[in-house]
């Protein structure tokens, strides 16, 4: 019985995943024809075949794959993270935005763009990247329980601190953000939870990260799934447990800092995904984590695309949307775990 029925998962998880790409490349294309000057689809599909006019060609590809790119990269990172998280905790709430792995990430890029404007690319992610474990270290730190209790960390008080935490690193970071020159607090704009304005220059900063990152992910697909059966377990089954979730929460957190520095802090998107892709999947983080990259990068280039068609000409950043759906399953899988 177990090899048909892992026969029949691995189909099923092929088949939501070829759905999953192609509902994202025709949303991708649709994007590629929104903006303040609409594109038809059929000169979309001219600009994608190498024809067209220059200003077409411009408006598609110049300014619009950027963002879409950019959705669809921080969207995968976030999911993979989110998923990565969920399954070293073992905590059904983990997600990048809340457990301050977001919030540090964030106000290290923040704190690094003020005192250095002039820095390199490649530099703004490595910065991140300490703030998020900063953040995320001082999470885990506040949500041990007392000594003697055994070290756990309770679902709802691990979401609690996350929020608390958040909250203040994002309060630092407005402060930060409101005393910003003019021209570099508009630069840091996209902290706030959007690919408004993502061009090339981002694209560069993030795709290296998540070429490198996410196939990483799935490498450590098998240690998650024997991190979930338990330490001792794990233990005896010959996994070094202390390693193996030092290198599952490295890429996880990592993935989670770089995605900030392309589109700021996306609510629940790595929350919601991985769930998401549970539900349809299963749990084993073979078939997990590629589905949750694909949901994770449709549902922020959804967001974006939804957020620039709703109220023209103004534009609803896509993380206000993510969070709009993503507070309320929240809330619900809070109040299960309490």
């Amino acid at each position: 019985m177990g090899a048909p029925a892992s026969r029949h998962s691995h189909r099923r998880a092929v088949g939501v995943g070829l759905l999953l790409v192609v509902l994202t490349v025709l949303l991708g294309v649709a994007a590629l024809g929104l903006g303040a000057v609409r594109t038809p689809p059929a000169e979309v599909w001219q600009v994608l075949l190498g024809r067209g006019d220059d200003l077409t060609r411009q408006l598609v590809i110049e300014l619009r794959a950027p963002r879409i790119l950019t959705a669809l990269l921080t969207g995968a990172m976030f999911a993979a993270s989110g998923a990565m998280l969920q399954g070293v905790i073992r905590n059904p709430l983990a997600s990048p935005d809340i457990i301050g792995v977001g919030a540090g990430a964030g106000l290290a890029a923040t704190l690094f763009l003020l005192s250095w404007p002039g820095a390199p690319v490649g530099g703004l992610p490595w910065a991140a990247l300490l703030g998020a474990w900063g953040g995320f270290g001082l999470v885990l730190l506040l949500s041990q329980d007392r000594p003697g209790q055994g070290g756990a960390l309770h679902p709802v008080r691990l979401a609690l601190v996350g929020v608390a935490v958040a909250a203040a690193l994002g309060a630092v970071q407005q402060l930060a953000l409101v005393r910003a020159p003019d021209g570099l607090g508009t630069a840091l704009s996209f902290l706030t939870g959007t690919v408004y304005g993502a061009d090339n220059v981002r694209v560069a900063r993030v795709w290296p990260w998540a070429a490198a990152l996410l196939p990483a992910a799935l490498l450590c697909s098998r240690t998650l799934d024997v991190l979930n059966l338990g330490e001792a377990l794990a233990t005896s089954l010959g996994t070094r447990v202390p390693l193996a979730r030092l290198l599952c929460l490295a890429v996880a957190v990592a993935l989670a800092g770089a995605a900030v520095t392309g589109a700021g802090i996306l609510g629940f998107v790595g929350l919601l995904a991985p769930h998401l892709a549970r539900l349809l999947v299963g749990a084993r983080h073979i078939r997990l984590l590629p589905i949750s990259m694909l949901l994770g990068a449709g549902l922020v280039l959804l967001a974006d695309t939804l957020g620039r068609a709703l109220l023209p000409p103004i534009e609803v950043p896509a993380g206000v949307l993510t969070t709009l759906v993503g507070a309320p399953y929240f809330l619900s899988l809070l109040r299960r775990a309490a």
